[in-house]
């Protein structure tokens, strides 16, 4: 079911083997490319680029024609590619969670930093519109790293 999806619109490729610079160009048809590159002829590129037929490569380039991909692949079903999203759900009363533990493991795995962060986060969200934390009670000391 895996079908190429195009309108029959295809570019000109062309992939320049010696410039670092800009290695690939891209025409909208071979015509524009001949008529910019004048050193290279259309019938021989065209029997070269015809349908089914192989790409044109010399020392220096390399001309290819693609075709234009408009809409999106239709999905491939091929074994372990198949992605899908599962959800992590534990289910359990709330009476029996007792999720202490698993809080205090998590912070504990957290960087002081994003403790600290959390923490003047829950603080912020506790205070009133416009009221200010009373600093006079807290103590400073510096974190380590």
């Amino acid at each position: 079911m895996s079908i190429l999806i195009s309108n029959n619109k295809r570019v000109i490729l062309i992939f320049w083997k010696n410039q670092a610079e800009r290695p690939f160009e891209i025409f909208s048809n071979l015509k524009n490319f001949c008529l910019s590159y004048p050193e290279y002829n259309y019938n021989t590129l065209n029997n070269y680029l015809s349908k089914r037929k192989i790409p044109f490569e010399n020392m220096e380039v390399r001309v290819e024609r693609k075709n234009i991909i408009t809409r999106p692949k239709e999905k491939t079903t091929s074994a372990g590619n198949d992605r899908k999203i599962m959800p992590v759900v534990r289910k359990i009363a709330m009476k029996e969670a007792n999720d202490s533990d698993r809080d205090w493991e998590y912070w504990l795995g957290q960087s002081s930093s994003r403790r600290l962060e959390a923490l003047t986060f829950i603080i912020t969200q506790s205070l009133a519109k416009g009221a200010r934390l009373d600093k006079t009670v807290i103590n400073k000391k510096t974190l380590g790293a």
